[in-house]
């Protein structure tokens, strides 16, 4: 158990009026409205950004219902339509033995979306509820959350790829469907639910615990 450090060095900037820009990392002192060398607004605490980012978070994880539950491609073949969810499009991959392209599929399209909600979860409840929780480790996951949710996207890319591929008018034809729309806005919510947040604010409202190592 030992103390945190940063977190009092960041605290103590507070104290001695000094100020990080969020966007070229210059010290600014708080007294100032903009940083004299990218010129963007010196906001000593964004704390609006811990309610916008559980607003944001929120909607996501409503919205990962339809997105799951609803079909997400349209595929008509010689008049037959047929309507493939997630799962069912996941099903049909291994059915036709594709392996490696299932398991990418359900990690970018199940796995990364909901570890990100649960992840992004955590850290807000860490915060909001002053929870005891290493906040180097937080931080490290909270990384790790940001890097690996622009890969969510790749289950639009293939089916971007599919309508490309195999629409031939009215003998095959393939559409998007409701559910990639709702899944698209899950994606984008997600990271601006990580992008808003302001970060510091973990080490401001969990000040007074010590790191777990």
């Amino acid at each position: 158990m030992d103390n945190d450090l940063p977190a009092t060095k960041s605290t103590l900037g507070l104290t001695l009026g000094l100020c990080i820009c969020t966007v070229c990392r210059k010290l600014n002192k708080t007294s100032q409205t903009h940083c004299p060398r990218c010129d963007s607004p010196i906001v000593a605490r964004n704390k609006a950004s811990l309610q916008q980012s559980w607003a944001l978070l929120i909607t996501a994880a409503i919205l990962l219902i339809p997105a799951n539950i609803y079909p997400i491609t349209t595929l008509t073949n010689q008049g037959k339509v047929t309507h493939d969810t997630i799962l069912s499009g996941i099903t049909h991959l291994v059915h036709l033995e594709l392996y490696p392209i299932a398991v990418i599929v359900f990690t970018a399209s199940i796995l990364v979306p909901w570890l990100k909600i649960f992840g992004l979860g955590a850290y807000l409840c860490a915060i909001s509820y002053n929870i005891p929780i290493s906040k180097r480790k937080m931080m490290v996951g909270f990384h790790i959350i940001e890097w690996i949710g622009r890969w969510s996207m790749l289950d639009l890319f293939v089916i971007s790829l599919t309508v490309a591929l195999v629409n031939m008018g009215q003998l095959l034809d393939a559409k998007p469907a409701p559910a990639a729309t709702a899944f698209a806005l899950v994606i984008l919510l997600t990271q601006l639910a990580a992008k808003v947040l302001d970060t510091r604010l973990l080490w401001d409202r969990l000040e007074t615990h010590n790191d777990t190592h």
